[in-house]
């Protein structure tokens, strides 16, 4: 298995506010664990497209 260098996938900074609750599950969330606040986000946004798009094929 040869190493090959990963891609990382273009971003583009966008600014949004988090109720100050909800920040804080979040920290308390990945406290301890190799996972970044971004991270976090992202995968949840995507989990909740994932799922919306689920829904809409059900109807």
């Amino acid at each position: 298995m040869s190493f090959k260098i990963p891609n990382i996938p273009p971003t583009t900074n966008k600014s949004i506010r988090f109720p100050n609750d909800v920040i804080e599950q979040v920290e308390e969330a990945i406290r301890g664990r190799d996972c970044t606040f971004t991270a976090f986000v992202v995968a949840a946004v995507r989990a909740a497209l994932e799922s919306l798009k689920e829904e809409d094929g059900e109807q």
